[in-house]
């Protein structure tokens, strides 16, 4: 066990996060195992980043904020981090949710809100990937290898991000690039790589604390097809 909490102390350390650690101690903690507290830190750390890259995709990409009229940056954030995913997908996205929208929002073809499609799949596939829980409890069971496919899918967004371009030769979605006074900003590639971090070290955790094996997978970064959650 202590190889884990050290594994996870490393991971939150690389995140920025080792504080969450020293959280207050609550009667229900009584019904978690070490595992479920770990894995309840590390949802909580990578809720938290994928927050701030919803927050930078729509601050770096305006025009698909305003696609619908009336909409802010903190309506949507309150839309795909609530708690609750909606049952029936986001009616504003076909009815879709998670997974299925990610070749969607690198579609040349769509005219909808690109930012809100793309963090929908990433905040569905990640929610998924936990069982749709904030928490876990003794007798709750996770999947390592919903996380590791997770952490590649995850891999495939990011370069997808930097390399998917329109009939212009123009990015669909700008995130990475050189500022103004030509500082470079790798500030998205960061983000997506602590959350590819988490998911992977969690995915060995469970793996290893369940002694259950991770099925290692190859895949094209360039195709629109993403690994099942």
């Amino acid at each position: 066990m202590m190889r884990w909490v050290w594994m996870s102390l490393v991971v939150l350390s690389l995140t920025g996060c080792a504080q969450k650690l020293g959280r207050p101690f609550d009667i229900k903690n009584l019904a978690k195992s070490d595992m479920d507290l770990i894995t309840d830190i590390h949802i909580a750390e990578i809720r938290d980043l994928t927050e701030q890259l919803i927050v930078k995709l729509y601050k770096r990409n305006p025009r698909e904020l305003r696609k619908v009229p009336g909409m802010t940056i903190e309506k949507r954030v309150a839309q795909l981090m609530a708690e609750k995913r909606p049952e029936n997908g986001f009616r504003e996205l076909g009815g879709m949710d998670g997974i299925a929208l990610l070749p969607l929002a690198f579609s040349s073809e769509f005219r909808g809100d690109r930012v809100f499609a793309l963090m929908a799949g990433v905040t569905g596939m990640i929610s998924a990937s936990y069982n749709h829980q904030l928490e876990f409890f003794l007798l709750d069971d996770i999947d390592q290898q919903k996380l590791y496919n997770c952490a590649r899918n995850l891999e495939k967004v990011a370069w997808l991000l930097n390399n998917e371009k329109d009939s212009h030769g123009e990015l669909l979605l700008l995130s990475n690039g050189v500022g103004k006074n030509g500082v470079p900003n790798y500030s998205y590639e960061r983000l997506f790589s602590q959350m590819i971090l988490i998911q992977d070290m969690m995915a060995v955790m469970v793996a290893d604390s369940t002694n259950r094996h991770i099925n290692q997978v190859v895949h094209s970064m360039a195709s629109m097809t993403f690994f099942p959650i």
